[in-house]
């Protein structure tokens, strides 16, 4: 009896084993490697990598996927090297590589959220509800000509006057938006609601919030969005698109499952930035699990008209050097 039980335990293993595999036809050994470079540490905007990671959808697809951190602003860097096959950027910071004269060869290959869900954050009640409140106060700047000539433009557009704005800009070396403005370090500050504003409704902050595309659509750019290295989609189009098929589904369960996914990216971060902040990843990830897709067919998906419009804001704007073509820096050829 006891050699029975031993026997078929053993073929309980090797049934398991096998299932872990069966769908990619690989050994563990064999699985592709891939590395993702976030571009800052884990938060609600990465949950679906780490969902599809523990879930199993990557092994599924036949991949092996080690998330990184990068230095500061080297994830586009550490891709275009190909130390990361994919890393984590943002369209309006990754608009100065594409006018460079020899550009770094990476490619957008998905939204990570439909909508641009950044924006203006101040206390409730002192009139920077809207752009033109931003006369006379201060808002902390990390003096980036795109992020300035944004504001200035949303400003303006409301009818407020610009140099009354630039006169009171202060360097943006906060860490936490919502205390910043409790404390008074400074009147506003940009931040990402799905984060930023979240914090703040958890700490009885009490704030007003504007966003950028409300005022004016052609800053509905995407941000964050998943870049690849081109070299690599080029030789390995197929992994790439199991790769974004596997991240689609941890992106699908984070929409249907908020709260376990919280969980998910809790234990996945390997880096302890999350330990003791369960309540902020709980509710933040309970808003942005909304923000995904939204109002889109599918997730990833990255409309031409939008990505064109923002650069070429950019371009009749003189804010880059020269005019990116239409179409270029992203493909929604690897999405299923």
């Amino acid at each position: 009896m006891k050699k029975l039980v031993a026997l078929l335990l053993s073929v309980l293993m090797i049934m398991s084993f096998a299932a872990c595999t069966a769908d990619s036809g690989k050994t563990t050994d064999e699985l592709e490697k891939i590395t993702l470079c976030l571009d800052w540490t884990p938060n609600t905007n990465h949950t679906g990598f780490y969902v599809a990671q523990q879930q199993g959808y990557y092994e599924e697809a036949g991949i092996e996927l080690t998330i990184v951190q990068p230095a500061e602003n080297s994830a586009t860097t550490m891709c275009a090297t190909n130390q990361a096959q994919f890393a984590i950027d943002a369209q309006d910071t990754l608009a100065a590589n594409f006018v460079i004269d020899e550009p770094l060869e990476v490619t957008a290959v998905a939204a990570l959220l439909n909508h641009n869900t950044s924006g203006i954050m101040s206390r409730k009640g002192e009139g920077l509800d809207r752009p033109k409140g931003m006369e006379n106060k201060v808002y902390a700047t990390w003096d980036s000509p795109i992020e300035l000539a944004m504001l200035q433009h949303l400003v303006e557009k409301d009818g407020g006057d610009w140099s009354k704005v630039e006169e009171n800009l202060i360097p943006n070396t906060i860490t936490d938006e919502a205390n910043a403005l409790k404390e008074k370090q400074t009147d506003s500050v940009w931040v990402f609601y799905g984060w930023g504003g979240i914090n703040a409704e958890l700490n009885n902050v009490d704030v007003d919030f504007f966003d950028f595309a409300s005022y004016d659509s052609v800053f509905d750019y995407y941000t964050p969005i998943l870049i690849s290295n081109n070299k690599y989609l080029e030789e390995n189009p197929e992994t790439a698109k199991a790769f974004l098929e596997a991240t689609a589904k941890g992106y699908q369960y984070a929409i249907d499952n908020p709260k376990e996914a919280a969980q998910m990216l809790i234990e996945g971060d390997t880096t302890g930035a999350l330990a003791d902040s369960e309540d902020l990843v709980v509710a933040s990830q309970e808003w942005i699990s909304e923000q995904y897709i939204a109002d889109g067919d599918k997730w990833g998906y990255i409309e031409a008209d939008r990505w064109n419009g923002f650069y070429n804001w950019l371009w009749e704007n003189e804010l880059i050097e020269k005019e990116i073509p239409k179409d270029f820096g992203f493909t929604n050829d690897y999405l299923s």
